[in-house]
This record gives structure tokens, sequence and C-alpha cells, in this order.
């Protein structure tokens, strides 16, 4: 497959050349969205929808039991997730993701006692469908004697979101800049519950070839985080659900047919187009992947696209009283300065909607 029809067939997948009729349509197509900057994750979603999304819009998403969430779903990383689809995807790569911790959990100090304990607390503070924030969760640790200083209290955090216990829901109001973080609540109040797949891994599988594909399995290998043997058998199990179309590439029998869409698009940071792939060459001249990232720090910036292709970056602060000024376009090279600047003037309607 040449570069041009795979990035065409990448966009339509990904729902950034056939959007989806609302937010949650296009959470529940992606699966996991990559969400470690929160406002990144939820202009995503807003990108691969129909129409014009405002922050708002996306927020009201996380408002009602049953609707998105964020937690810890694959790598050691923050995704967003229909709520249905919490439990069954980390059936898959919790265990993978404590084992991945445990030395750092070893060096913090945090034993089974500590997550014990924690886990007790926090059920306590839950209870009766109660939410609290971060701030009001570290406290609850600390009042059980949990030193939360030096990382520990967040590592305490994930791993309780791994066992089921936490999850980030609701957004937590802010005055004067957009929303930015979450109430932490417990799954079993907020999470209906969900018909879990016959075969998760195999499920997993397909949800990331028809969200990511044209793929292969050492692409979900690295999207999952899951070791190549795992990553084989989930695609031998997946069957004739996906579609071989070139040697070790697959693709979705229900792919959504293309539709018109804007020729340039200003995608978040740690976009999934981009990011998702053992390749990142495919959207990106090689010249240009160390200024996109990942950085030493771990950061993935902000992109510009046009017609499949990576363009160069840009940056805007989500700040309160700064959020409202216009994103700042750094291109590699030419492009269409006009539909630059309707690109980011859709994200700029997003994030002050």
């Amino acid at each position: 497959m040449d570069l041009v029809a795979l990035r065409a067939e990448r966009l339509r997948a990904h729902r950034l050349s056939s959007p989806a009729d609302s937010v949650t349509a296009a959470a529940a197509h992606m699966t996991a969205t990559q969400a470690q900057e929160f406002w990144g994750g939820r202009w995503a979603l807003a990108a691969r929808a129909v129409g014009t999304p405002a922050l708002r819009d996306v927020d009201a998403a996380f408002a009602q039991p049953g609707g998105l969430v964020r937690s810890w779903t694959q790598r050691g990383t923050l995704h967003i997730v229909p709520a249905a689809d919490l439990s069954w995807m980390l059936s898959v790569t919790a265990e993978r993701q404590t084992r991945q911790y445990a030395g750092v959990h070893r060096g913090l100090g945090i034993d089974a006692e500590i997550l014990s304990r924690a886990e007790t607390a926090a059920r306590a503070a839950l209870a009766g469908g109660n939410r609290i924030t971060r701030a009001e969760f570290a406290a609850v640790l600390e009042a059980v004697g949990i030193d939360t200083s030096r990382m520990r209290g967040n590592h305490v955090f994930s791993a309780l979101a791994l066992r089921e216990v936490v999850v980030l829901g609701p957004v937590v109001p802010r005055e004067g800049g957009p929303t930015r973080e979450q109430y932490v609540v417990a799954p079993e109040d907020w999470i209906p519950d969900a018909a879990r797949p016959a075969d998760p891994l195999a499920e997993l599988f397909v949800r990331y070839i028809r969200s990511h594909g044209p793929a292969g399995t050492g692409d979900f290998g690295w999207w999952t985080g899951l070791p190549k043997g795992l990553s084989q058998r989930a695609r031998e199990d997946a069957g004739d659900r996906v579609v071989e179309v070139e040697d070790g590439l697959f693709v979705s029998a229900d792919t959504p047919p293309p539709a018109a869409v804007a020729p340039v698009l200003a995608l978040p940071p740690f976009e999934e187009y981009y990011l998702s792939y053992l390749d990142r060459t495919t959207p990106c001249a090689p010249e240009f992947t160390r200024r996109i990232g990942p950085s030493m720090n771990g950061i993935v910036k902000p992109v510009l696209v046009a017609d499949g292709e990576i363009v160069g970056l840009w940056s805007h602060s989500v700040a309160a009283g700064k959020h409202h000024l216009a994103p700042v376009p750094e291109l590699f090279g030419e492009a269409d300065a006009a539909e630059v600047e309707r690109a980011l003037a859709r994200f700029g309607r997003f994030i002050t909607g």
C-alpha cells in the first residue's frame, strides 16, 4: 500500500475523514483515546465528531453514570474510554501494567499492606455515590497514615484504578478557564453492568484495527503494551472480523465511508493518528518526528495535518485568562495559511465554548 493510500485509510479509520455523529460515538469508535493532557483527549474526540462540539459538550458526556470515564487502560497511560468498556479492557491489560510498575512501587515503599489500607479508605470515602477531588483523595490517604509525597499518592491512585476501586468521572467545575480536573468516583456507582466480550483480547484487537487500521500486530502490541505472543494470539482469535489487505496489515470489515472534511486538521497532544503505531514516519517525514515527540519527558506536541501528512505544530495555553487567545502555528514548510487558520479557529471555538 503506497503512502498516500495508507494515510487516507487511516484518516478514515480514525474518524478524521468520516466524523462520528457525536463525541460519545467517536469515543465508542476509538475505544481508548490517549488523554494524559485532559483537554487534549477531549479535543481528540471533538475533532472526530460532526459539527463544532464545544468543551462543554464533551464534559457533558462525563457527567452521567455510564458515559465517559478516564483511567489507566494501557501502557500506564491515561485514556478516555466509554464506561461500559473499562472493565473488560482492564481484564486484558491491568496485570501487565501492575507488573510494569512493581519496581517503582518497591522503590517508593508502596507494598500490598499500603494498597489494602488505601483501598479500604477509598471505598469508605466514596460510599453512597460520593465523589471527591484528587486533593481530597490525597487527604483520605494521609488520614490513614499513607504518605503521598514523591508521587506516592499518584502511584497509589493509579494502582487502585487498575484494581477498579476508583475511576475519574465527572468534571470538576472551574471559574475563569477550561475545566481540567475530574472527580474521583467508585466504578460500581458510575459504571453500569455491561456485556463482557466472549474474548476480550480478540475484541481489543478488532477495536484497534477498526479505529487505527491499516495496522499490524506490532502496532497493536505497542498501543496496548502487550507482548508479541499475546498480540499475535489476539490477531488469530479475531478471525475474519479483520481483513489482511497487505502482508501484515489489517483493516476492519466495517470501515466507515469517507466524507468531505477540512483539508487541514489541528490535532491534540498525544494524537492517536501519529502516536499509536510502531512506525510514526507514515504520517510524518522522519526529520520532523523528534520535534513532535515523544520527548525525553514523554511529551508529544499538538500537530497540524494536511491530507494525512503532519505539516507543523501548534501551541495554546489553557490557563485561566489565556485560553481565549489564538493558538500559534509552527509550520515545517509550505501549507495553506487560510486553512491552517480555519483549523486552529475550530479548536478556539471548542476550548472557549
